[in-house]
C-alpha cells in the first residue's frame, strides 16, 4: 500500500505532465465535434491514444472479474423472467489495475453470452493505448478509460472531448406490464427526480388502455416513450395506430414502430403522426436514414469510439440522440461523461439501472428536473459499493439459465384465450402476423402454479407451441 502512495505521490508532483496529457487527450477526442461545428465534415476517426512515458505507469498489470447476482425490484422483476431480459441480473464487474496503483472499473451484463475474456488483450500494455479499442467490450473500455482518467486526476470526460453541458438528461425505464403497474413505476420515477419514462409496447396488452390510465396518474410535464420494437409490422397498420394515439400529450416519441429497413413504410408512417420517430443508429445505413428522412430522434449504444463518430454524424445531421447502454448505476455514470461531450445528447438516456434492487455505487444518482449532475471528480466518478458486491457474489456461468417454468395467458376479448410457456413462443406469432395486433381489450396473465394436475398437463401441451382455447379454463 505504501508503493502505490508514493508511486501516486510521484505522480501528483509532476503537474506539466499530467496537464500535457489531459490537452493531448480532450483535443484528441473534441477534434471530432469541433469538425462539426465549424460546418466542415467529420472525419470517421477515432480518437488518437497518447502514449504516457516517465514515472507514470500506465501499464494494465491485473485485470480481476467479479461475477455478481444482482436481484431486480419485485415489480419489474415480476414481469422480466417472462424474456431475455431476466438475464441482465447477472453481472460482471471489471477492475483493472494499472502499475501505477490505480484501478478502473467496469461492467458487463449478460456476461455468459460471450465467453472471450481479453486479458491477454491488455496485460502488459499501456492502458492509454487501449482505451479506443471498442472491440474489448464495453465494460473494458469503461475500467481503461476510468484507471487512465484517475490516473491524471481528471474526469473521464476530459478523455471523451469538450465539455459543453453540467448535467444531462436521464430516463427511467421498465418493461411491458399493466397500465396499473406502469403508473406506479411513473410514480416512483416521479418521486426520484425524473421526467420522462422508456417502456415497451406490445401486442398482448392493450396500448390505448395502458395509455388511458396514464393519463390519468401523470403530471402534464411527465412524458413517455414507447418502444414497439417493429411490432406493428408494417405502415398500413402503423399510420392508423399511432394516430390513434397523437390523443395523448405525454407520448414523446415512438420507437422503431415498424421494422427499421423499411424504408419506404417509416417515411410514410413519419409523414403520417405527430409523434417523433426514434430509430437506432445504422439500420437502415445511417446515409440511408438521412437521405430518405425516416426518423426525428437517434438511438446510439455502441463503444465510446463509434459512439463519438455516430453523434459527429449526428450532429452535422442536426438529429438529437439518445445513449442507450444497458447496466447498472456504474454504466449510467459513464454514459454521463459521453453526454457531458456530446452536442446532440438531447435526449434522456436509458440505462435500465432502475430495474435493479442495489445500484452497486456507494453515492447513488441523484435526479433532479430529469438531469443528472456531470461528475468532475477523477475517473467515472463513482466508487463500487465493495459490501453490496461481496455480498453479490456468485460463481461465473457459461451460458444462460434455462427459463423458469411459468405458464402465461393471453386473453382475447372476444372470449378465448391462448396459453405459451414463454413469451418467445407467443411473441414468435406476432411478428410473423398470426395474431391480432393490439386489440382492444387485450392482457397478458401469468397463471402461477397451483401444483394442480390440470396446471400441469397444460405446461406440458404449450411445449411445442400456443393452446388455444374458446374460453378461459385456467
Amino acid at each position: 500500500m505504501k508503493r502505490q502512495e508514493n508511486s501516486i505521490s510521484n505522480r501528483v508532483t509532476r503537474p506539466s505532465r499530467r496537464r500535457m496529457l489531459q490537452g493531448c487527450l480532450a483535443s484528441a477526442g473534441s477534434g471530432l465535434l469541433g469538425a462539426v461545428a465549424a460546418g466542415r465534415p467529420a472525419q470517421a476517426k477515432a480518437p488518437a491514444a497518447v502514449a504516457v512515458s516517465g514515472r507514470l505507469d500506465m501499464t494494465v498489470r491485473k485485470v480481476e472479474h467479479i461475477y455478481l447476482h444482482v436481484p431486480f425490484r419485485e415489480r419489474p422483476g415480476r414481469h422480466m423472467r417472462r424474456n431475455h431480459t431476466s438475464n441482465w441480473a447477472y453481472v460482471e464487474i471489471i477492475k483493472l489495475t494499472l502499475g501505477c496503483g490505480v484501478v478502473g472499473i467496469g461492467e458487463n451484463i449478460q456476461y455468459f453470452k460471450d465467453d472471450y475474456l481479453p486479458d491477454r488483450a491488455v496485460l502488459g500494455r499501456n492502458a492509454a493505448e487501449l482505451m479506443w479499442n471498442d472491440a474489448l467490450g464495453f465494460g473494458f473500455q469503461q475500467a481503461l478509460l476510468d484507471a487512465v482518467a484517475k490516473a491524471n486526476d481528471v474526469p473521464v470526460y476530459r478523455l471523451l472531448g469538450e465539455k459543453i453541458r453540467e448535467r444531462a438528461f436521464i430516463s427511467w425505464w421498465a418493461v411491458d406490464m399493466p397500465g396499473e403497474q406502469w403508473a406506479q413505476e411513473c410514480q416512483l420515477a416521479i418521486k426520484q427526480g425524473y421526467t420522462a419514462f422508456k417502456t415497451k409496447a406490445r401486442p398482448w396488452f392493450d396500448l390505448e388502455e395502458q395509455c388511458e390510465i396514464l393519463s390519468r396518474n401523470l403530471p402534464a410535464h411527465f412524458k413517455v416513450g414507447v418502444d414497439f420494437n417493429g411490432m406493428l409490422l408494417d405502415s398500413a397498420r402503423a399510420v392508423r395506430y399511432c394516430q390513434k394515439l397523437e390523443k395523448y400529450d405525454f407520448l414523446s416519441n415512438f420507437e422503431t414502430p415498424i421494422p427499421q429497413n423499411d424504408i419506404r413504410g417509416n417515411k410514410t408512417l413519419r409523414r403520417s403522426t405527430r409523434i417523433p420517430i426514434a430509430m437506432h443508429y445504422g439500420n437502415p445505413p445511417i446515409m440511408t436514414a438521412l437521405r430518405e428522412e425516416i426518423c426525428d430522434i437517434l438511438i446510439l449504444n455502441q463503444g465510446a469510439a463509434e459512439t463519438i463518430r455516430q453523434a459527429s454524424v449526428a450532429a452535422a445531421a442536426k438529429k438529437p440522440f439518445w445513449l442507450q447502454h444497458s447496466g447498472t448505476q456504474v454504466t449510467a455514470f459513464f454514459d454521463l461523461h459521453l453526454a457531458a461531450v456530446l452536442s446532440h445528447a438531447r435526449l434522456p438516456a436509458v440505462n435500465v439501472h432502475q430495474i435493479y434492487a442495489h445500484p452497486l455505487v456507494k453515492s447513488p444518482l441523484q435526479v433532479e428536473n430529469g438531469l443528472a449532475r456531470i461528475p468532475d471528480s477523477p475517473g467515472m466518478g463513482t466508487e463500487l459499493d465493495e459490501d453490496a458486491i461481496e455480498r453479490l457474489r456468485t460463481q461465473r456461468i457459461r451460458q444462460a439459465p434455462d427459463w423458469p417454468k411459468m405458464l402465461l395467458a393471453i386473453r382475447w376479448p372476444a372470449g378465448g384465450s391462448s396459453y405459451y410457456r414463454s413469451e418467445m413462443q407467443y411473441r414468435h406469432e406476432f411478428s410473423a402476423g398470426r395474431l391480432p395486433l393490439f386489440p382492444a381489450g387485450i392482457y397478458l396473465e401469468d397463471i402461477p402454479d397451483d401444483g394442480s394436475s390440470d396446471w400441469e398437463d397444460l405446461h406440458r401441451r404449450t411445449q411445442t407451441g400456443g393452446v388455444h382455447t374458446a374460453g378461459r379454463p385456467m
